[in-house]
Order: C-alpha cells, then sequence, then structure tokens
C-alpha cells in the first residue's frame, strides 16, 4: 500500500520548502470529485468536505513536514503514528489538503484520535479501504487534473477564437468586451487612465441582488475603478495587472499596451481557471485595436528590417526603433513547460514595454525580446507607450529576481534593467545586461545563459549582468588573454558545462536540467575537464580562477 505517487527526496539531499511550492500545470482538483470515484471506495471521516488537491504524496516518515510543498493530499498508514495531534498540526502547518489514512495491515481502524485531531485543526480525513492501493487513488487524481487540464485547454482555445473573430467585427473594441464578458461571466469595461468609462459589456455585479432583494456589491464599480486608476500608465512604477476582491465580486484590472493610460477592468462574480489566459488574450488584442498610433512605429521596423536585410550597420538602423541608448535581450519560457504561441508571446512583450519580440517556431525555441535603452522623452509615449519602468505583477511580488554567482544586486547593477524586467507570471526568464546594438550577439547568447540558470535554479528571472567587482579591476585585454590560455585545452561544450557547473556551486542535478543532459554526462564533462587542466576542481582557488576566466567569454 505504501507506494510513492512522486519521486521521495533521497537521504541526505536537501528537502525541499514547503514555503514557496512550484504550482503544477494544471488546475486544483476538488476533493469531492476524488470522493464521487466509487471504485477507490474513499469515505471522508472528519474534517471539512471543501478542499483542493494539487498532488498526492505518500510517506510513513513520523514528520513528512519537510518534504511537503502545500495542497497534497498525504496517504499514509500510519506506520510511525505515535502522536496523532502533534502529527496533524504539522501537516496543516505545511499546508497539506487532506491525509487519506489506509487501514491494515497496521491498524484495524482509523485511530480515534485521529480522527478528533483532524475535527479540531480542520484538516480533511478519508479512509482508504484495505483493497485500494494508494497508487490506484494517484492514478484517479492524475486522471482528474488531465481531464480538468483538458478542459481548460478547450476553454481558453474557444475563447480565443471568439475573442479573434470579434475582433475582426466593424465596430471591434466593444465585440470584443462583449466576448469577454461573456466568456468570464461578468463584466468588461475600457477605462481611461482618470477612470472614465470608454466602452463596457456585460452584467454589472453591483446591480445584482440576493435572495432577499439587496444589492450584492453596491461598491463594486468605485472599487473597479479605483484598481483601474492603480495599473494605469501615467507615471513610473505602474504595475502592469492587479487583482482585488469586494465582497463576492473579483476585480482585476490590465493595462493596456500600445494605448495611452487605457485600462481593461473586470469583475466577475467567479474566477475560474484560465480567466487569467482569456483576458490577457483580450488584453493583446485591445491593445492592438486601441492604438492606430502604432501604425507609425510599425513602420519604423520595417524599415528598419529591409535596411539590415540590404546591408546596413545595426548602429544605423537602431534610431528606427525609437532608441538612443543600450538594449537588453531577454529569453523567456513558460514556466509549464508549454509551448508560447504568438499572443501569448506578445502579451509578455506588452507587459515587458516591447514590441519587437519573436515568439519562434516551436520545437522548444525561447521567446526572444529586444528591450529598447533610452527614449527621448518627447517620443517615448508615441514609439513605447509602455516604455516606463514597470514593477511585476502583484502576483509576482516577493519572488525576487535571482543573479548568478559574480552579479552584483541589482538595486546596485543596471537600476533601469532591473525596473523594466521583472519577474512575469507563468514565465521564467533570462536577461543580458544592456549592451550596445553592435553586440547583441553577444547579449543574445548572455541571456539564453541566464534563462537556463534561471530554469536550473527555479527563479523567474536571472539577470547577465558586467564583471564588476575586483575582477573589474583587471583590464579587459589582459583578462581576455590570461582567459584564452588557461581555457585552450577545453572545446567549446566542455567551456560551457564548466561555466554552468561552477554558476551552480557545483551541482550535478541544477547543471543538467541547465543544459538539458543526464547528470552522469555532466560528471564526466567535469571529470574530463579537470584531466585537460590538470587542475583539482575541488580546490576553492582553482574554482576561482577558473570562473573568473570564464566570466570573459
Amino acid at each position: 500500500m505504501d507506494e510513492p505517487s512522486m519521486p521521495m527526496p533521497s537521504e541526505g539531499s536537501t528537502p525541499p520548502s514547503p514555503l514557496s511550492p512550484p504550482g503544477p500545470p494544471t488546475p486544483p482538483i476538488p476533493l469531492a470529485e476524488l470522493l464521487a470515484s466509487r471504485d477507490l471506495g474513499l469515505r471522508r471521516i472528519a474534517g471539512p468536505a471543501e478542499a483542493e488537491l494539487l498532488w498526492v504524496h505518500t510517506s510513513e516518515m513520523a514528520d513528512p513536514y519537510p518534504y511537503l510543498l502545500g495542497g497534497e493530499l498525504l496517504l499514509s498508514a500510519g506506520v510511525l503514528l505515535t502522536d496523532p495531534d502533534t502529527y496533524v498540526g504539522r501537516l496543516v502547518e505545511a499546508g497539506a489538503a487532506a491525509l487519506g489514512f489506509g487501514v491494515r495491515p497496521v491498524h484495524e481502524t482509523v485511530p480515534g484520535a485521529l480522527i478528533e485531531a483532524c475535527d479540531r485543526q480542520g484538516l480533511p480525513l478519508l479512509e482508504v479501504p484495505p483493497e485500494t492501493p494508494f497508487t490506484a487513488i494517484a492514478r484517479t487524481v492524475w486522471r482528474l487534473m488531465a481531464e480538468a487540464r483538458h478542459r481548460e485547454l478547450r476553454r481558453v482555445t474557444r475563447a480565443q477564437q471568439a475573442l479573434a473573430t470579434a475582433a475582426a467585427r466593424p465596430d471591434p473594441v466593444p465585440a470584443v468586451l462583449h466576448q469577454l464578458a461573456a466568456q468570464l461571466g461578468g463584466r468588461a469595461v475600457l477605462l481611461t487612465a482618470r477612470g472614465e468609462e470608454v466602452h463596457a459589456a456585460g452584467r454589472d455585479p453591483a446591480e445584482e441582488i440576493d435572495a432577499a432583494g439587496r444589492p450584492l456589491a453596491p461598491e463594486a464599480a468605485g472599487a473597479l475603478t479605483r484598481l483601474a486608476r492603480v495599473v494605469a500608465r501615467e507615471r513610473p512604477g505602474s504595475p502592469a495587472s492587479a487583482t482585488d476582491t469586494h465582497g463576492d465580486t473579483h476585480l482585476s484590472a490590465y493595462a493596456l499596451g500600445g494605448a495611452e493610460g487605457l485600462v481593461l477592468a473586470l469583475a466577475t462574480r467567479r474566477r475560474e481557471s484560465g480567466d487569467h489566459t482569456v483576458a490577457g488574450i483580450a488584453v493583446v488584442l485591445l491593445s492592438l485595436l486601441a492604438a492606430p498610433h502604432q501604425g507609425a512605429d510599425a513602420a519604423g521596423r520595417s524599415a528598419a528590417l529591409v535596411r539590415m536585410l540590404l546591408g546596413a550597420d545595426p548602429a544605423e538602423v537602431a534610431p528606427l526603433l525609437g532608441a538612443t541608448g543600450p538594449w537588453t535581450v531577454v529569453h523567456a519560457r513558460r514556466t509549464d513547460g508549454t509551448p508560447a504561441d504568438a499572443l501569448t508571446a506578445g502579451a509578455l512583450a506588452a507587459s515587458l514595454g516591447t514590441a519587437l519580440v519573436d515568439a519562434g517556431h516551436g520545437g522548444g525555441e525561447a521567446v526572444r525580446l529586444l528591450l529598447p535603452g533610452a527614449v527621448p522623452e518627447d517620443e517615448a509615449a508615441r514609439l513605447l507607450p509602455g516604455a516606463e519602468a514597470e514593477r511585476s505583477l502583484p502576483e509576482a511580488e516577493g519572488e525576487p529576481a535571482r543573479r548568478q554567482p559574480g552579479m552584483a544586486p541589482q538595486d546596485e547593477a543596471v537600476r533601469p534593467l532591473a525596473d523594466r524586467v521583472t519577474p512575469q507570471p507563468g514565465w521564467t526568464l533570462g536577461a543580458s545586461a544592456p549592451t550596445p546594438v553592435t553586440a547583441l550577439d553577444a547579449a543574445d547568447a548572455l541571456a539564453a545563459r541566464a534563462l537556463a540558470h534561471a530554469r536550473a535554479t527555479r527563479a523567474p528571472l536571472a539577470v547577465d549582468t558586467p564583471v564588476r567587482g575586483l575582477a573589474a579591476l583587471v583590464p579587459p585585454e589582459q583578462a581576455a588573454a590570461h582567459a584564452r590560455t588557461l581555457l585552450a585545452p577545453l572545446t567549446a561544450p566542455l567551456a560551457d558545462t564548466l561555466r554552468c557547473w561552477l554558476s551552480l556551486h557545483g551541482s550535478w542535478d541544477r547543471t543538467a536540467v541547465a543544459l538539458g543532459v543526464h547528470r552522469n554526462t555532466v560528471r564526466q564533462r567535469i571529470g574530463r575537464c579537470g584531466e585537460l587542466l590538470d587542475a583539482d576542481l575541488d580546490d576553492m582557488d582553482v574554482r576561482a580562477e577558473l570562473w573568473f576566466a570564464l566570466r570573459q567569454g
């Protein structure tokens, strides 16, 4: 019965923290759906009836707290259960969603003390009959999750098609708002930065009444207007989106990229999985529809492309793109591993304040974006309406960007970059340091390297910054010559592996994730590096010298 449904950490490994779990790529499963699977014979005998399951985990440890991420249905036969009250308290503290207790062969029945503890501390307790293996429960949960994910994808696909059809109508903006309100079952409003209503569609939740005839949310409209002012891009530092709850009404607001000060505001009675994606599609469409002045900007990009194809120097065409300062290259991948389509990539570009985005061509390619540097103040609104410094979305606050070893903290490094490139919900980002337009090819490689580092460390953002500190005291020519001599025995793949391995503090597993190879391959390559360099890679002095040399490339 004690069969793990998820990989168990090995002895001696660092247990994962339950404080900041990475969310699964599927919607949570209501506990009631699992209980409705009659072939499992599960029965809730204590605790609340409602819970949402994110994972299934099996553990017979006396204290599984260090190995829980939160949201689990924990399955146990109570092999080491001695203090039910403390055991349940630790599960609740770890954020477990429910406890499934298997009867026999250890316990003939669920201990009464455990039932009382679950009732007292509000943890759902399920009785698992002897004939039901834990693996069958896990399989059912994964099946329910797959079905939920399929329903969500179908819903988003239908919504995308409906919104695109609406955008092709003679009155596209009202049509898109009407369709969005219908898809979300609420109200969609296009507001100016001052809170003035431009277009609206759908039923206002403030007009809905309960069984007694009283308004359900009489002040929802005012709260929605105030929320819209938070994201209106009238000043630097405005977030790209914001959410709030007013009574039973869910409120959200999104700044439109390319539309000066316009905000899409939504009010719904419920919030379902996929709503944020549907709203994001509408944001992209409305940004394009409500920003006719972007035609001049598109003409400039077309002219720059033609001149580049005809052999012009990048420095000559950069002004056509509206930038006079250094550029930043950003590589991005969806956190859940799904490929990004053009609309999703466009929404990310709008959030970062740029129109220069390459969504890739499938096959696992990363989305690539170019963020222009300084824009003349009188041209900023026309060329890049979203060019003001953007803060991270409310959902991403408190989740700081990671920096690779040797990088300076963002506040001490490139302040404008830290303001512009911020973590984006659902994305993993890697950014280069601001660089001249003539060195964008090198910046592209640095952004790819930063993205690999972010994925390996599970950080939402990693930024590659120029060499600074003590390393900056060595003249660049001398540093480069020393690096070429020291690293001459290594091939390019070996040098890349060594750089990645050192940046991740010698972690075999994280390096394997970053490079997309097996951990044994990493071990073989690092061993080969040590042989070719005739150096002890466990020596800190050797590592420091190699890291200095690798940072020159």
